[in-house]
């Protein structure tokens, strides 16, 4: 199964797009060697390239559709909506049906406000803080994702040569030309070591306006967050003042009402994309109602004024709706019950193998690691240049066998998907240990 050769419609397409395109995409995520699969149309859990190969899709758009592709309920939802208009400068019911519906899945929702990503979420997330503390700077875990926003994503790519003590975490910027000022207003604390994350946040008492964490953060390994991580976070923001903001921008598929339904304890804002948006770019966020009403524009004095063209639009909406409709208590249960078979079943590849390798996840994600023992946090699930290289041959070899992974070998299970498909993925990873993880 080789459509990687030069006279492939997508060696073609790709020829064309290094012209217009730097480096020939518009997203990172979709390179591969020697170039992009393009596809030509997908259906429930399979994606067929152009060049006729099929195969089933477990990267679901990182993570973003939780019942796969062209789902028949929302192409009809969307299509009679198309049919009305796609966006106006008006408001529109359907935002507020969404709405009522969002806040319903979870107590915490009290308010909530749309926008276009999960990027944009994080940002307004940051932003409402500052703005209702009156404080500039903010925390987050060494080495998660929230995005391109300068403050949210640093030490997102930091190493061990510029990381420094796991005391005293380096800000590390990601792009070039970063200012100096963004770093000095971002503290960095590790994952899951309540007593040194605490440690470090007491040196900067009064001056955080929020600490933010994603739950189970990808890059960090994809392992959920200790209760005790969790709980000492809570405990430190309300004595301190500052706010706690949980980014669900990927998680919030883990759980009727989010991964944080795994704790006890509540966040004062939570960031959310991804699965909301029903295949169509979306964010939103909510929480207490006094502190989302800091972008109230009927308030005497507004402390942040919001907006966007295109936040609520309705297609979005009537997509983000009809999908997180269709994803009720027990479609949630449904795809978290195969995650857990996926991850015992590589499990017991993985013994039965002998491959140095571990598997992490929670709900209906789960990542495959080479390394010999689950890791804890980000220093502990950096890959160096030879762990990477095998990894990426992992995931190459799982893609010529008719699986698309996650260029971290991680996985994410849609609702179509079921015991078969799961079972068949679990045969090659299988397969691909013993190539890649055995001595």
């Amino acid at each position: 199964m080789d459509e990687t050769t030069a006279e492939s419609k997508s060696a073609a397409l790709y020829a064309r797009a290094l012209q217009v395109l730097p480096g020939g995409v518009s997203r990172n995520t979709v390179l591969r060697k020697p170039h992009p699969l393009y596809v030509d149309h997908a259906s429930g859990f399979r994606v067929t390239d152009i060049e006729g190969v099929d195969r089933i899709d477990f990267a679901n758009n990182m993570a973003s559709l939780i019942h796969g592709h062209a789902h028949r309920a929302i192409i009809e939802a969307v299509t009679e909506q198309l049919s009305k208009g796609t966006a106006f400068t008006l408001a529109t019911e359907v935002e507020i049906r969404y709405a009522e519906h969002l806040t319903q899945r979870n107590d915490g929702f009290e308010k909530i406000r749309f926008v276009n990503s999960g990027t944009e979420a994080v940002m307004a997330s940051v932003k409402a803080s500052r703005a209702f503390t009156g404080r500039s700077k903010i925390a987050k875990v060494e080495g998660a994702y929230h995005g391109v926003y300068d403050y949210a994503e640093v030490s997102q790519t930091s190493n061990p040569g510029n990381w420094g003590s796991a005391a005293d975490p380096v800000g590390v910027p990601v792009a070039y030309g970063t200012p100096s000022a963004v770093l000095s207003d971002v503290v960095v604390i590790p994952f899951n070591d309540p007593e040194l994350a605490v440690a470090i946040l007491d040196e900067h008492l009064g001056e955080l306006a929020c600490v933010l964490i994603d739950l189970m953060p990808h890059r960090v390994g994809l392992s959920p967050a200790d209760p005790a991580f969790v709980s000492a976070l809570r405990e430190w923001t309300e004595s301190d003042g500052s706010l706690l903001v949980f980014d669900e921008v990927i998680t919030f598929r883990s759980q009727y009402g989010g991964a944080q339904n795994w704790y006890a304890e509540r966040p004062d804002l939570t960031a959310m994309g991804k699965v909301i948006g029903g295949g169509f770019p979306a964010g939103a966020i909510a929480g207490r109602s006094d502190v989302m009403d800091v972008m109230d524009p009927l308030a005497e004095n507004v402390l942040f004024p919001h907006s966007g063209t295109f936040s609520a639009n309705p297609i979005t909406m009537t997509a983000g709706l009809a999908a997180m409709t269709l994803f009720d208590a027990e479609a949630v249960e449904q795809v978290n019950a195969l995650a857990t078979r996926a991850i015992e079943g590589i499990t017991e590849a993985i013994t039965a193998t002998g491959a140095t390798a571990c598997v992490t996840g929670g709900g209906s994600m789960f990542r495959v690691h080479l390394k010999a023992r689950p890791p804890r946090n980000y220093r502990e699930a950096y890959a160096d240049a030879q762990e990477t290289a095998r990894r990426a041959a992992l995931v190459e070899y799982l893609l010529d066998r008719g699986f698309i992974m996650i260029n971290t070998c991680s996985a994410t299970i849609s609702t179509p998907m079921g015991v078969e498909e799961i079972d068949a993925l679990v045969d090659a990873v299988a397969d691909g240990l013993e190539r890649y993880a055995t001595a």
